[in-house]
């Protein structure tokens, strides 16, 4: 038997009995991990120890490789080995783990205790010189670490503490700053480099001290108030060493260098010096400051004073900048301060501190030339969406964006006012909505749809349309603006969606925000068509006085009508229901009654019709039965009818007279239209002609075709008067249709010309319109519509004034006056003179006196 101070592997071990046993000592703990020896755990004095331990290497245990007993008796006498059934699952298990040795009443020698803490002692210090040269540790770090521990447990945390402290000063300070000193040269940014790469070293050795020494940083140093854990203090050393202990070499400490070296890398990047800058740098900088606690304290201060050096300069080279590149720059340098805060980790009060300071030098320092009226007037022109943006954006910085209003409001009232002024009239509403396009496109794309600059358009397009200087560059007492919107709008229900110009078409954001508040798209023509319609009464809703509108849209209207000329009788009802909603049923009501007018005409030429039954004439008469009271007047225009023309004519007076009695029936052949059928050289063409141009052409039935018709011949024939006469050959025989040839050849007629059928005449459509000249307006017509509007807003003021002082009895003339001029005014702006005027019109009728006692108007009943 063995004793027990030895270890048998294996009682039927298979090796060899040269093997010699090996005697190990036995440990108070009976079981021990081959991997890890007592000495490597780092045991203290007072535990038991193994002054060395051997490890044991086996490949195989005995009773694992050996043959079984009974085999071998067998085996030995000669008897046959018995069958083995290799189907069987095999009943070895290897073992893979690791081998454990059991030492058994192990006895280890014992350590003196002062020799152990002075080995220590003299470890760690032996650490700490190795770690400050850099060079590799010598002990492990777990016995340093329990050493450590072994020392505070005695009670020399303190010590221990203070001597570390100690150490680590007299390196910064002797060894560590010396060296930054010598390497710094006299570039700031070599020194800022310089103490961030020994930063970075001395990093990683206060890593190091701080993972052996972290039982002191957790025992003791944390419950101290007095003094710094480890981390803390080996930053504060290194900042002290630098900031403070440095000498002063080219009039700055390492201290001041760090900081100007940082500034002048700022400087480098915003000069786009790209040899000098060095981001990586600049950005561990910030880091490193921040880790010291210094980063507001010495370097936030220096990097604003600098700042505001650098936009001063930037104030003085943009001095002679224009408008828009000043902006642009402008806009650039504050996306790249703003953009480097936050690449470099500067904090964010620094961010802010710096905008407010750009802020205040770059926008409202020099708000003289970014308020520039001529210079955003340049803006405005061109639609320089970017920039104006950009402006927007810089003067909202510093909240003085409701600033950009009164040049803004300036520049529409000027740019109004002009186009207003222009002599090309015909332009005047699609320049009008042009600019007003462009200005709530400028709103919505670069003013963030600010509704303040939403008002200021208001305000500013309903000050130039109802200028009384602007009224009174065409002489007509009214308002020329009224009466084109009127006129494009008739264009527009005339015409259809081909009378809208290119730059009014509406675009992608249009028929989004059309779909997104639930209208039909504007893909749509009859919703483009709406929508452009609804930007003309954008431009009635500013007219003071709707009389001048009103008076040309339902002359227009009747046109429209009675030429049926209308593209779209939904558009028509559309129209006419908008300006009810807007101006009242008052407004509407004689708009409305042409309409049924019309229904009513309809149906009357139809009974009239069944009437005729199968003696119908040759010619096919329609007639428009209008009342007179809601149509606009016309002028009664001397014509002699042809006899067959006539005949049907009369035949119709007859019918209607016997059905309605006590109604007359005014003919106004100016405003009728025919058709025509006339034979050419190429074949036969119906011509849409005016009742006039029709007379006319008849009489070219029994002429030689050779020798024609002369214009007196013609005139005695028809009976019109020489201006009518002229419009009508004119438009025959020179314009773009000519049916007619006339001799000599020129565009004006006159009384010695000569006319014959142009038997030439061609065209690839078989309906020709010739009659368009009749839906033009004369000067003549424009004229009386106008002095019209003056007469019927006369009649109004004195309806009022009678109204008022009904009401009142007794009124100064100054209160008499300003009730007039608020009843009057959605009818149209009347002139102080004009009142004035009126009251002595009614003072002559005797419907009011003046008591020259009291000074007061009266009325009189």
């Amino acid at each position: 038997m063995p004793s027990p101070e030895e270890l048998s592997l294996n009682k039927a071990s298979s090796l060899p009995r040269s093997s010699s046993k090996r005697k190990l000592h036995e440990p108070k703990n009976p079981t021990a991990s081959r991997s890890t020896s007592a000495s490597e755990r780092g045991t203290s004095p007072t535990q038991s120890t193994l002054p060395f331990t051997k490890r044991l290497k086996t490949s195989h245990s005995a009773a694992n490789i050996g043959p079984p007993a009974d085999m071998s008796r067998t085996q030995s006498i000669g008897s046959r080995p018995k069958v083995i059934d290799l189907t069987r699952p095999s009943n070895f298990n290897p073992n893979t783990g690791a081998k454990k040795l059991v030492i058994k009443n192990l006895k280890p020698t014992r350590q003196d205790v002062d020799t152990y803490y002075s080995r220590t002692w003299d470890e760690l210090n032996g650490s700490l010189s190795l770690i400050f040269k850099r060079q590799p540790l010598r002990q492990p770090l777990e016995v340093l670490c329990r050493g450590v521990e072994a020392i505070c447990r005695k009670g020399d945390a303190e010590k221990l503490s203070n001597h570390l402290r100690d150490r680590s000063k007299a390196y910064l300070e002797k060894e560590l700053l010396p060296k930054i000193e010598r390497e710094a040269g006299s570039v700031n940014v070599e020194g800022l480099a310089t103490v961030h790469k020994y930063w970075t070293e001395w990093s990683k050795q206060a890593t190091l001290i701080r993972s052996i020494f972290s039982y002191l940083d957790r025992s003791y140093l944390l419950n101290e108030k007095d003094s710094l854990q480890l981390e803390d203090m080996g930053i504060q050393q290194f900042r002290h060493a630098v900031f403070s202990k440095s000498k002063e070499k080219d009039g700055r400490k390492l201290g001041g260098k760090v900081i100007a070296g940082m500034c002048d890398l700022v400087r480098y990047d915003r000069e786009r010096e790209e040899g000098l800058f060095n981001a990586a740098l600049l950005k561990d900088s910030v880091v490193m400051l921040h880790i010291f606690g210094i980063y507001r304290k010495s370097f936030e201060g220096e990097f604003l004073k600098q700042s505001r050096k650098f936009f001063d300069r930037f104030i003085e080279d943009q001095s002679s900048s224009r408008m828009k590149d000043y902006i642009s720059a402008c806009d650039n340098l504050l996306y790249k301060e703003a953009l480097r805060c936050d690449t470099y980790n500067l904090d964010s009060s620094t961010k802010r501190s710096l905008l407010e300071e750009a802020h205040e030098i770059l926008i409202e320092g020099n708000q003289d030339l970014l308020l520039d009226a001529q210079g955003l007037a340049g803006l405005l022109n061109a639609s320089l969406m970017g920039s104006l943006k950009a402006l927007y954006n810089l003067l909202r910085l510093s909240a003085i964006q409701d600033k950009l209003k009164k040049p803004f409001e300036a520049y529409i009232k000027e740019t109004g006012s002009s186009i207003v002024k222009d002599p090309k009239v015909d332009e005047m509403v699609v320049r009008l909505l042009e600019l007003k396009r462009s200005l709530d496109l400028i709103i919505r794309d670069a003013f963030e749809q600010d509704e303040s600059f939403t008002w200021s358009l208001r305000e500013a397009f309903g000050n130039f349309i109802n200028d009384s200087k602007n009224t009174k560059a065409w002489g007509t007492g009214n308002s020329k603006v009224g009466e084109m919107i009127a006129k494009y709008m008739d264009t527009l229900l005339r015409g259809g969606l081909k009378a809208v110009p290119p730059s009014l078409q509406s675009d992608a954001k249009d028929r989004d925000a059309a779909e997104k508040q639930g209208q039909a798209s504007t893909g749509d023509e009859d919703a483009e068509l709406d929508r452009q319609l609804e930007h003309s009464l954008e431009l009635f809703r500013f007219i003071e006085g709707k009389d001048v509108f009103e008076a040309f849209y339902k002359k227009d209207l009747a046109r429209r009508i009675l030429m049926a000329r209308s593209a779209s009788q939904d558009a028509e009802r559309t129209m006419l229901a908008k300006l009810k909603t807007e101006c009242g049923f008052s407004f509407t009501h004689n708009l409305e009654q042409m309409f049924k007018d019309q229904e009513l005409a309809r149906e009357e030429m139809a009974t009239y019709k069944d009437t005729l039954g199968n003696s119908k004439a040759g010619i096919d008469l329609s007639v428009n039965v209008l009342s007179a009271a809601s149509w606009p007047p016309y002028a009664d225009v001397t014509v002699k009818l042809p006899p067959e023309i006539s005949r049907v004519i009369d035949k119709f007076s007859t019918y209607y007279t016997s059905k309605h009695t006590g109604r007359r029936l005014t003919w106004k052949h100016a405003l009728a239209h025919s058709v025509v059928k006339a034979k050419f050289n190429k074949g036969y063409k119906e011509l849409l002609v005016s009742a006039f141009q029709a007379i006319v052409l008849v009489l070219f039935n029994d002429a030689d075709p050779k020798a024609g018709l002369s214009y007196k011949f013609i005139q005695a024939a028809t009976g019109l008067v020489d201006a009518e006469l002229q419009r009508t050959l004119q438009s025959l025989a020179c314009a773009k249709f000519r049916v007619l040839t006339k001799n000599p050849k020129s565009r004006e007629v006159g009384p010695e010309d000569n006319f014959t059928v142009n038997l030439a005449f061609s065209d690839p459509k078989y309906r020709v319109k010739i009659n368009q000249i009749q839906l033009k307006e004369t000067k003549e017509e424009n004229k009386e519509t106008h002095e019209r509007v003056q007469q019927d807003r006369q009649y109004e003021t004195q309806a009022a004034i009678v109204r008022i002082m009904k009401s009142r009895k007794t009124m100064t003339h100054a209160n008499l006056v300003s009730e007039v001029i608020e009843q009057t005014k959605s009818r149209g702006a009347v002139e102080l003179s004009e009142i004035k005027k009126n009251i002595e019109k009614l003072l002559e009728k005797d419907y009011i006196e003046r008591n020259e006692d009291t000074g007061m108007y009266d009325y009189l009943a």
